[in-house]
């Protein structure tokens, strides 16, 4: 059994850490790397033609799972497993596929467990053997209530970082990927008051700042089969930037570097309880629709 996410636990300090945030770009690439996934965000997302929402649904979601109790990430998994049921497609070579492959489902998860104990190698300290085992257990809590398949969660992190390794490994580069780096250039501004004349030079600085933290932050051999350029000048600056982010943050309590996350499951556990302002405070079908329905002990596993 998980030990349970409470305050001072593994998950509790990392998962909602603000430095995690610096590898939202690479988990991005690694999630679409995966051909299922690349189909189903070429198919059915809009986060092109709206990626600001869709990167505040995403927080929001990502919130609740750890910071918003069982009942609320048990809620939220089947809302997700809900809306994701009909995205389904073909992929390049014919094959049929559904969003919630196993497989695919497995590796989005799996993204989401390494991406804070990457950010705490670059930009913190690394996790202890102890904390390790404490953090994977827990995620692999938080996995099987989103409905990872019991087989698809390596039984500890040794085994784990083996599995992320050969994933990474058989992945390539595709269209979705090639997207994305598109969007980042050219994403429009988050809201249309802003001047054209801020919104562009912020925009050429942001796409500047996300795509050298994707290729600083990418498993090198994968770096490399997609072509980014990586140089030594470039290691150095990286070198000095997460020197300063390190010097910044680690000082700082674990609870003030997760405050926004904790802030924000709370707050969207509170919308589920209040769909109207849900509605008309964000709208659409997010943490404050009506869920459907919830075992008792979780989402259906296969």
């Amino acid at each position: 059994m998980a030990p349970p996410i409470v305050r001072g636990t593994a998950a509790w300090k990392y998962f909602g850490d603000f430095r995690d945030a610096l590898l939202a770009g690479q988990v991005l690439v690694l999630q679409v790397a995966h051909p299922v996934v690349a189909a189903g965000v070429r198919d059915h997302s809009d986060y092109t033609s709206d990626p600001w929402t869709r990167l505040m649904r995403t927080g929001a979601s990502l919130s609740i799972y750890v910071y918003g109790g069982v009942s609320g990430a048990r809620v939220e998994a089947a809302r997700l497993r809900s809306v994701h049921q009909a995205f389904v497609g073909s992929l390049p070579d014919g094959r049929r596929y559904s969003a919630l492959d196993p497989s695919a489902y497995a590796w989005v998860h799996a993204t989401l467990v390494m991406a804070p104990v990457d950010a705490q190698r670059f930009f913190g300290r690394p996790l202890s053997t102890s904390e390790l085992d404490e953090y994977y257990a827990q995620l692999c809590g938080i996995g099987r209530i989103l409905g990872v398949r019991e087989r698809d969660l390596p039984p500890d992190w040794a085994a784990f970082s083996r599995y992320y390794d050969e994933m990474v490994a058989g992945f390539a580069g595709n269209p979705t990927i090639d997207q994305l780096f598109e969007t980042i250039e050219t994403v429009r501004k988050p809201v249309d008051w802003l001047p054209d004349r801020w919104w562009l030079p912020l925009r050429r600085a942001q796409a500047r700042g996300q795509l050298f933290l994707i290729r600083a932050t990418l498993p090198p051999a994968l770096r490399d089969r997609l072509g980014l350029p990586w140089s030594a000048r470039d290691q150095r600056r990286f070198d000095r930037f997460a020197r300063v982010v390190r010097a910044v943050s680690t000082p700082l309590p674990p609870g003030l570097r997760t405050a926004h996350m904790r802030w924000t499951g709370r707050l969207n556990v509170w919308f589920r309880a209040h769909p109207k302002a849900y509605a008309r405070l964000v709208g659409g079908n997010g943490p404050g629709a009506t869920p459907p329905r919830v075992p008792p002990d979780g989402p259906a596993r296969s």
